[in-house]
């Protein structure tokens, strides 16, 4: 009962040593990572891919395993981009349904505590980390990355990224002491003495919508930060990316049933084909706190009616290089290109527009003009992309048909330094794959790129000079958002105005690389992901604030004797 002292769940102690390393490394922000990023037999055995991608495929053209209540029908709506058919079907429950079964369940768990919650939602964690083989096969299946991406993006750091919100998520709710005795001088008499308990109250349903691209790496932090603080979770998929989802919930259901807890404390939401299930969701007055990933449009509906909830938001921006000078030519086209190639610029992180003098830069191979600057950066893909084998574990498939819609579209606007092409996949012959395409403007067509074009689409914009490039950059993302920026420049005056322009535009800044590290990455415990400060999101994954509003503190207070 709320009040009792606390049990730990067995499953905290084993697993206190992971959240205590976590919580170090959101202090410290150095390089840890709890879950091997490779997928090395060396690291997870000789038979784990094979037993992965075995589950996987026992999915395919059948009924999804999960048992929830009040299903009403079963829905299928997944079109792999490689091709392959799934053909995997998901319990339709009646809203309603889902919002009383996820508010049942929310007293037990809220009691329970923070440690017995943390304790549950690090063996969740541990239990995803065992079949992250079969969570890397529905990603990639179902998004179109490349295995090694989906490995990775999909399971690796999605768990890292779910780990740092469960322990930014600990520390906020045991930051004041569960009790407290309070005593205060009362003059001659006797002390006016008081037992204080402080509960940590969750908001309430929590409703997680999910992307089509990264539906486990968007989707976790969400996740378990709702509901380590003792919040139910609904889960919406992207009607593309249900599988990864599911699966989650399938081992999410398992672990807490195994607790002692409701596993409807975790539920999935399929949806039918245009039945708008998010929206009907999102407006229902027990759903206390939002987290979606996707469209401006439907994040800023969201932001607009979802009124009596805590909505946490990612919607698109314009991603943006400043390009002055360079020391590394090379290095830097190279560290461009690639990031322009992975996935097919289908990251929200992926740079858009490339701001370059019109006059050109001065580099380590001597003076280059805007238009060797444009072909150095396409050079760099087309190598990339050259050799279909190559090419298609570095771009993987075309997620959706907006982004087809939009290569068409931006085929009629400036001048194609690097056309797009279709690329036959050697191993899957149905697959949609398309290069990138690199097209050159000038600064006086901001009604092109100040918009994002999602997808293997990149600008190489000529500008009056790297101060006008600046004043360009600041007021793109002041007025659409950014996640990423970056500079190259040999000046230190340079970089510390384009510094001094990303804090004007609340974005986050990348400095002259050239290596092994790229714009479009982000690295648990150390990198923030978006920031809140500008209007392609609304939060950052993950601080203190992401996770704080989740849950209330109440406190009850008695009187005690002496």
């Amino acid at each position: 009962m709320a009040g009792m002292t606390e049990t730990p769940h067995s499953w905290f102690a084993n697993h206190a040593a992971t959240l205590e390393r976590a919580t170090e490394a959101i202090k410290d922000r150095g390089y840890w990572s709890a879950y091997p990023e490779s997928p090395s037999p060396r690291v997870y055995g000789e038979t784990a891919a094979a037993e992965g991608e075995a589950a996987f495929r026992g999915y395919l053209d059948a009924k999804f395993p999960l048992d929830q209540p009040g299903i009403t029908d079963w829905v299928a709506t997944e079109r792999s981009p490689f091709g392959v058919p799934l053909l995997v079907s998901y319990p339709h429950v009646d809203p309603a349904t889902l919002i009383a079964s996820a508010t049942a369940a929310l007293p037990a768990w809220r009691d329970a505590g923070p440690q017995t919650r943390a304790g549950v939602c690090m063996e969740i964690l541990a239990r995803l980390h065992a079949h992250i083989f079969e969570l890397a096969n529905a990603v990639q299946f179902t998004s179109g990355q490349a295995f090694v991406m989906a490995f990775q993006a999909g399971g690796a750091h999605a768990l890292d990224r779910a780990l740092e919100a469960v322990a930014y998520a600990y520390a906020e709710m045991t930051r004041h002491p569960a009790t407290a005795g309070w005593e205060k001088p009362a003059g001659k008499g006797d002390p006016l003495r008081m037992t204080k308990t402080f509960h940590v109250v969750p908001r309430g349903v929590a409703l997680v919508i999910g992307c089509n691209t990264f539906p486990t790496w968007n989707s976790y932090p969400g996740l378990f930060a709702s509901l380590v603080t003792g919040n139910p979770v609904v889960i919406k998929p992207h009607p593309g990316a249900v599988l990864p989802l599911a699966i989650t919930v399938r081992y999410a259901r398992a672990a807490l049933e195994e607790a002692g807890f409701d596993p409807n404390l975790v539920q999935l939401a399929a949806e039918a084909p245009g039945e708008g299930l998010a929206k009907t969701l999102a407006l229902d007055p027990a759903v206390r706190i939002i987290d979606f990933t996707g469209s401006t449009e439907f994040g800023d509906w969201l932001e607009a009616n979802a009124r009596q909830a805590a909505v946490y938001t990612e919607k698109a921006g314009v991603n943006t290089i400043v390009v002055d000078s360079t020391d590394d030519f090379a290095g830097m086209c190279r560290n461009i290109g690639f990031s322009l190639t992975l996935y097919s610029g289908q990251m929200c992180t992926t740079p858009q527009n490339i701001l370059v003098p019109a006059g050109g830069i001065e580099t380590d191979q001597g003076h280059k003009s805007f238009d060797e600057v444009a072909a150095g950066i396409a050079a760099t893909v087309a190598k990339l992309t050259g050799d279909p084998a190559r090419a298609v574990e570095l771009t993987g498939a075309i997620v959706n048909d907006g982004v087809l819609t939009r290569l068409s579209e931006v085929e009629s606007v400036g001048e194609a330094v690097l056309p797009s092409s279709p690329v036959a996949h050697p191993a899957f012959a149905e697959a949609t794959v398309r290069t990138p395409t690199v097209v050159k403007l000038t600064s006086a067509d901001a009604a092109v790129y100040g918009r994002e074009w999602f997808g293997p689409i990149s600008f190489v914009i000529a500008t009056d000079s790297t101060a006008a490039s600046i004043d360009i950059f600041r007021s793109t993302v002041l007025a659409k958002g950014a996640l990423t920026a970056a500079v190259y420049s040999t000046s230190e005056l340079v970089l510390s105005a384009v510094e001094d322009a990303s804090l004007d535009a609340g974005v986050h800044l990348s400095c002259n690389l050239t290596g092994g590290v790229f714009v479009n990455q982000s690295a648990a415990f150390s990198d923030f992901h978006a920031t809140g400060a500008n209007p392609a999101a609304n939060a950052a994954l993950t601080d203190g604030a992401y996770v704080s509003n989740r849950f209330r503190v109440v406190q009850s207070r008695r009187h005690t004797t002496a």
